[in-house]
C-alpha cells in the first residue's frame, strides 16, 4: 500500500519526514512516495550494466617507461646494439649498471632474449636477460659453486654416476674409473676392501 501526502508541506500537521521527501513542497515537483523511496536501491541494483555511462575513449599516451624484449646484435662492455621486436632495424642500447656486461654477452652468443626498458629521451637500458629455451650445453662460471641436497645429491650422466647422501655415504658408479693424481694421491680409510 503506497503511503501518499498530498497536504501542503508548510502545513503545521505535516510530518517533518513528509517535508524531507518532499524537496520541491508546493513549487509544483512531483511528490515523492515512502514506496518510490524504499524501492530506489532496488531499481538501481536492477538496473542493466548496459545503463551506466560509456568510460571516456583514451586517447595516445605518453609512452612513459616500458618494458620490451629484444635481441643483441652485438655488445661491447656496457654499449650494445640490439633488435626490439615490434620496431624495424638495430638500435642502440646501454647495459644496466647493476648488470655484468658478460651475462649479455652469455645471452648474445645463445641467441636468448634480453628485457630492455624504454624512457623517451633516453636510450633503450638493457635490465636483464630471458633463458627462452632449454639450453643444449650449461656453462657455470663462478668464484665459487655450491650444490647442496639436505637428503641427497645425485651426479648422473648414462651409465655413470655419484651419488652422496646425508649420512655420509658416497657412491661412485660406472663402467670404468680412472683417478689420477698430479701429487700425492692418498686413500684413508678403517677398513679398505677391494673386490
Amino acid at each position: 500500500m503506497a503511503a501518499s501526502f498530498d497536504g501542503d508541506p508548510g502545513r503545521s500537521g505535516a510530518p517533518a519526514a513528509v517535508e524531507e521527501l518532499e524537496p520541491g513542497g508546493a513549487s509544483g515537483a512531483p511528490r515523492v512516495t515512502l514506496d518510490d523511496v524504499l524501492a530506489e536501491p532496488a531499481a538501481e541494483a536492477a538496473a542493466p550494466a548496459e545503463a551506466a555511462a560509456p568510460l571516456p575513449a583514451l586517447g595516445a599516451q605518453p609512452l612513459g617507461v616500458a618494458m620490451r624484449t629484444a635481441r643483441v646484435a652485438a655488445v661491447a662492455g656496457r654499449q650494445a646494439r640490439i633488435v626490439v621486436r615490434g620496431a624495424a632495424g638495430e638500435v642502440e642500447a646501454l647495459v644496466a649498471p647493476e648488470v655484468d656486461p658478460d651475462v649479455i654477452a652469455d645471452a648474445h652468443a645463445r641467441g636468448d632474449a634480453v628485457l630492455v626498458e624504454l624512457c623517451e629521451g633516453e636510450l633503450p637500458l638493457i635490465v636483464g636477460a630471458l633463458t627462452t629455451q632449454r639450453p643444449k650445453a650449461l656453462h657455470l662460471k663462478a668464484a665459487t659453486i655450491t650444490l647442496e641436497g639436505e637428503q641427497e645429491l645425485l651426479l648422473r650422466s648414462g651409465r655413470g654416476a655419484v651419488r652422496i647422501r646425508e649420512d655420509g655415504d658416497i657412491e661412485v658408479v660406472g663402467s670404468r674409473i680412472s683417478a689420477a693424481s698430479r701429487g700425492l694421491f692418498r686413500i684413508v680409510g678403517r677398513l679398505l676392501r677391494l673386490n
